[in-house]
């Protein structure tokens, strides 16, 4: 079962790479991304997309530029994600092969991204847009326009998005900090898992 969850894996270094990618797999998280400003993150998702390029979506997070996707692209990554709306990240992410998750936090931004190809639309800050703001974006999005919550979306409130219409959530430090042991990983995403899942029923 592939999960329309997102893990977002700030800081991570490439030593633990690896066993922490592992751990989100083995939980059921097969979309990961690794934030650009995080100690050589080219190198932490180079090693992932090659051990799990086959059963898990590996890309980055925090592309600001063509430049940033032309090097991730580079090492194997296939998912591109930005915290904002740039038109020329979106076109250079679809001109490479990639999936373009860009940030958006207003209906502008939201229809600019997908008239440049963007996949799914970042919602964020989730919790600055609200779940009454993303009700009155989804009313006039294409139906199959695919959103995710992140930043303020979590465990306690996947049922709330998921109600209002939301399809998938990025989860940062609720997975993920530096120097979080393997363990601690697995055990916050198996919550993570099971309350998505329980959302989703």
């Amino acid at each position: 079962m592939s999960r329309e969850i997102i893990a977002i894996l700030r800081g991570i270094q490439p030593n633990e790479a690896l066993v922490i990618g592992q751990a989100l797999i083995d939980a059921g998280i097969t979309t990961i991304e690794v934030p650009l400003n995080s100690p050589e993150p080219l190198e932490s998702i180079g090693l992932m997309a090659e051990a799990f390029g086959d059963i898990a979506a590996i890309g980055a997070g925090t592309v600001l530029t063509p430049q940033n996707v032309a090097d991730v692209a580079s090492v194997g990554g296939k998912l591109i994600v930005s915290p904002d709306c740039n038109p020329a990240v979106i076109d250079a992410t679809k001109a490479a092969g990639l999936a373009s998750y860009p940030g958006v936090a207003t209906p502008t931004e939201c229809f600019t991204a997908l008239r440049h190809g963007a996949d799914g639309l970042k919602l964020f800050p989730s919790f600055l847009v609200g779940i009454e703001g993303f009700k009155a974006f989804s009313a006039v999005l294409p139906e199959s326009t695919k959103t995710y919550a992140v930043g303020g979306a979590g465990p306690e409130n996947f049922g709330d998005w998921m109600k209002a219409g939301i399809t998938g959530f990025g989860i940062g430090t609720g997975i993920y900090k530096a120097g979080f042991s393997a363990e601690e990983v697995s055990e916050r995403a198996n919550t993570i898992v099971a309350a998505f899942d329980e959302a989703t029923q």
